[in-house]
């Protein structure tokens, strides 16, 4: 049974010629920032040649039968172990922002240069963004102090929104601000 509480990604990956005899095995892999390619392919290796099937060498084919910690990233039970462990790095890395970007792009190179290229930061809202944008890179500087109360930065940041300037993501209650490109 799966820990609940694990802190991040990890497949269930199951020996299928134990699985197709009736006999479930398998086990969980975890995966994080350090996770190599042939670290999983080691675990995994493992758990084959602990099979119940005898003899063990039929066991050579396995699944993932479950997963966690992806934050909605699907993944296929075929999916290729490269693709698996950048994805689940990327996610232990940014967590559930960098598994929306994953989502959204569907390609965590993409996902990465959105991050490091366009990510124009966040804010409780969109209005708050805005308004932390503007002073944090010197737009007000040239207003008088006793004016800013009356700028909109509701109006600003929708005008930014609707006029394809920037792109929002919603992720756990705080918006998170890209420019478009």
């Amino acid at each position: 049974m799966p820990d609940i509480d694990h802190p991040g990604p990890r497949i269930y990956v199951a020996d299928l010629a134990a699985y197709n005899t009736g006999i479930l095995h398998g086990r969980w892999v975890d995966l994080n920032i350090d996770t190599t390619v042939d670290e999983v392919r080691e675990a995994i290796r493992a758990m084959l040649h602990d099979t119940p099937v005898t003899p063990p060498e039929v066991a050579e084919e396995y699944a993932i039968h479950d997963y966690e910690g992806f934050h909605g990233y699907e993944l296929d039970e075929y999916e290729a172990l490269e693709t698996v462990v950048s994805v689940a790095t990327f996610i232990a890395e940014h967590g559930e922002l960098g598994a929306e970007l994953v989502n959204m792009s569907d390609d965590v190179d993409d996902a990465r240069h959105s991050l490091e290229e366009r990510y124009a930061g966040s804010g409780e809202s969109l209005t708050a963004w805005a308004e932390t944008y503007a002073e944090d890179t010197g737009q007000l500087d040239e207003i008088p102090e006793r004016w800013h109360p009356y700028i909109d930065f509701e109006r600003y940041s929708r005008d930014l929104e609707l006029g394809g300037d920037i792109n929002v993501l919603d992720v756990g209650g705080e918006v998170h601000v890209f420019w478009a490109g």
